[in-house]
């Protein structure tokens, strides 16, 4: 799989001074050993407007039955449709689109850029 995600540098950190980026925080172990309880994300909610995700994106999404909950996960893969089948990076603590299928590109919120520093 995947292992890195750069640190925020400036650019990233005055886009979300300006807030074309959002912070997220991480809260549980589905995407370890990459991302861990605690660590935080910049996130552009706008990356998906004119183009698709693509496997191995990192991706901010709504849960599809509970739309409070916001999920962190990888794409794994990009059907013809615009639906994206998603996992964790850490498969035995993670709830992904395993146990609720393939999310819509309207229930993406944003792709992570960057970890927080």
């Amino acid at each position: 799989m995947y292992d890195e995600l750069k640190d925020s540098h400036f650019s990233e950190l005055l886009l979300w001074i300006i807030r074309l980026r959002r912070r997220f925080r991480i809260t549980g172990n589905s995407m370890t050993p990459l991302l861990k309880p605690g660590d935080e994300v910049l996130v552009n909610p706008r990356a998906y407007r004119k183009m698709l995700p693509k496997p191995g994106d990192i991706i901010v999404a709504r849960h599809p039955y509970r739309m409070d909950l916001r999920l962190v996960k990888r794409v794994v893969e990009v059907f013809s449709d615009g639906r994206c089948f998603l996992s964790g990076d850490n498969p035995s603590e993670s709830t992904d689109s395993r146990s609720f299928g393939a999310v819509t590109p309207e229930q993406i919120l944003g792709r992570v850029t960057s970890r927080f520093t």
